[in-house]
């Protein structure tokens, strides 16, 4: 890789409600898929300023990133997420931006190969983080 190539970099949360089902976002852009609060790192931002900023834009959520639980590389967009178990400071319901169209909470097995993956490896965190390649 030369000094010059870019690659983009994404920080993502992590929050399950009380039966351990994980909270995602319903895209209004792209492939209008269902996924993690998060988003692209802004210039000069870290990833913990990534996972929070993102969450209060995208759900109006003060969250707390608790840890960090995994690096993957996602090929079809050239991309590192980096993927946090967060906790939201409220208990208040989501007030979606325009980014997205619905909320839901999905149980494990409703989650598709990579959602899984992630998500699993997050509430298995053993005290390091992980990395995969998609």
């Amino acid at each position: 890789m030369a000094f010059e190539d870019t690659f983009r970099l994404s920080a993502h949360a992590v929050m399950v409600d009380a039966e351990g089902r994980v909270l995602l976002l319903k895209a209004t852009y792209g492939d209008l898929a269902w996924g993690l609060p998060g988003g692209a790192l802004e210039p000069g931002e870290t990833i913990h300023e990534c996972v929070v900023r993102e969450c209060q834009e995208e759900l109006g959520w003060e969250v707390e990133p608790c840890y960090l639980s995994g690096v993957y590389y996602h090929r079809a967009y050239n991309l590192q997420a980096f993927v946090f178990r967060c906790e939201p400071r409220t208990g208040a319901e989501p007030r979606l931006s325009a980014e997205h169209s619905a909320w839901r909470y999905f149980a494990l097995d409703e989650l598709g190969e990579v959602q899984r993956r992630r998500v699993v490896d997050c509430l298995d965190y053993a005290g390091a983080a992980v990395s995969g390649r998609f």
